[in-house]
């Protein structure tokens, strides 16, 4: 069990510092993050804590997942390990072009 948990379905109205204060009753938080739109800058509705302790995680673990925060539902479980992304955005082409025309213009 690690100590880094994933929150889901967080109200829009959440901010790191509520979410910090929510769930440090069940011990010391290092750290929150709540992940937003790079554009618009809004909650995308979850977010990650991580506490000092695999027991505190733990803890937050049973007594938070299906509580009730502003009217919804959190989800609360451990944070899995993000999985390796692709290269980049370059998009990778196998194959050749396409065919060119072997006849010219206008014949009689």
């Amino acid at each position: 069990m690690g100590k880094k948990l994933y929150v889901g379905n967080l109200p829009f109205t959440a901010t790191e510092d509520s979410l910090k204060e929510e769930f440090s009753r069940f011990g010391a938080v290092e750290s929150v993050n709540i992940i937003t739109d790079r554009y618009t800058g809004q909650s995308k509705g979850f977010g990650f804590i991580e506490f000092s302790t695999k027991q505190d995680a733990a803890e937050a673990i049973s007594k938070m997942n299906n509580a009730e925060m502003d009217g919804r539902t959190l989800k609360v479980s451990e944070a899995l390990p993000q999985a390796p992304r692709d290269g980049g955005g370059a998009r990778r082409s196998y194959g050749g072009g396409g065919g060119g025309s072997r006849g010219g213009g206008f014949r009689r």
